[in-house]
């Protein structure tokens, strides 16, 4: 138990736990980022559903979404901050982790305000089908931040999350990293788009990507169709040059997009309290800390822990 909003403490064990040796590029950063992302993005502006608000991924409905997969190895990393911090909630959590990690990566300081609640049910999820599709092209990109409230600059510099990170052929499909130096956030993943031939490749699970062969590190780096999309698009294509020559103003510009990312569905009276429906009516309501014990395949409720994360998760959680 730690004192009650206290957040700088939070913050230093999410920093805490960031070296992961046994983890991807020894570090848990990228898949914390995009755990804040993902619990943030399946946003509608026109209905106003979806949102950071609630820590839907706790529900299987959500955290059993094929786009989610492999979000559970981040949220079991931050189980032992929840732990300690018992009084946070989950989606405050979620996107304070992005948060710090993107900063502990050498990325820049983005604006992150707390009051999230978690939802006490899975009756206010969103449908499945707002995130991203990898393999899909500039007009899926449009409809799917469109429908966030984001424009063609801002969907770049969202995009420049790519710097961090890598694909699992057993996770998305794909497979590699963006670029060589995947723990750390830059800009380079706009430049390599554009200074590099990218080779269409076909994996040997039918997906498709777009591959070049870094000769100095003897890796086979990746881009997404939607990455190939951003320079083959009048529109994107300017703003990929820009982030290209301009590093502070990619940093400034993603760190504006990415505060606004995690605020979606969100709403603030003037002095920040959260006033969501949900917020109003339970207060800042901090879901337990998820169970120890998985679920079964028979026994798979809002509550519960699909059976098939159990291996997985096993093995991440005897290191924590």
């Amino acid at each position: 138990m730690t004192t009650f909003g206290d957040y700088n403490a939070v913050r230093k064990d999410i920093a805490a736990l960031l070296h992961q040796p046994a983890y991807d590029d020894g570090s848990a950063g990228p898949v914390l980022v995009r755990l804040a992302w993902h619990s943030s993005g399946t946003y509608d502006a026109e209905t106003d559903t979806g949102g950071s608000n609630g820590a839907g991924m706790r529900y299987e409905a959500e955290g059993g979404d094929p786009a989610n997969a492999g979000l559970q190895h981040a949220r079991v990393f931050l189980e032992p901050v929840k732990q300690k911090h018992d009084w946070i909630t989950y989606a405050d959590l979620w996107t304070l982790a992005g948060v710090v990690a993107v900063k502990e990566m050498g990325g820049p300081e983005i604006d992150w305000k707390a009051g999230r609640t978690d939802f006490v049910d899975d009756s206010n999820l969103p449908p499945r089908g707002r995130l991203p599709d990898g393999a899909q092209g500039a007009a899926h990109i449009r409809w799917i931040f469109n429908r966030m409230g984001f424009n063609d600059q801002e969907i770049v510099a969202l995009s420049g999350a790519h710097n961090l990170g890598r694909c699992h052929k057993d996770r998305s499909g794909f497979h590699g990293a963006w670029v060589p130096q995947p723990t750390r956030f830059s800009n380079s993943y706009f430049k390599l788009m554009l200074s590099e031939e990218w080779r269409e490749k076909t994996l040997d699970n039918g997906v498709r990507q777009f591959v070049h062969y870094d000769e100095d590190l003897e890796e086979e780096l990746m881009m997404l169709p939607t990455d190939i999309a951003l320079i083959h698009d009048a529109k994107f294509r300017p703003w990929v040059e820009v982030y290209a020559k301009d590093k502070q103003r990619f940093f400034a510009d993603f760190a504006k997009v990415f505060a606004k990312l995690i605020e979606l569905g969100i709403r603030r009276d003037q002095s920040g309290r959260v006033v969501n429906g949900d917020n109003v009516r339970g207060g800042y309501h901090a879901a337990p800390k998820k169970s120890q014990r998985p679920g079964r395949p028979e026994e798979v409720d809002r509550y519960g822990e699909a059976e098939p994360l159990r291996e997985e998760n096993r093995e991440f959680r005897a290191r924590l």
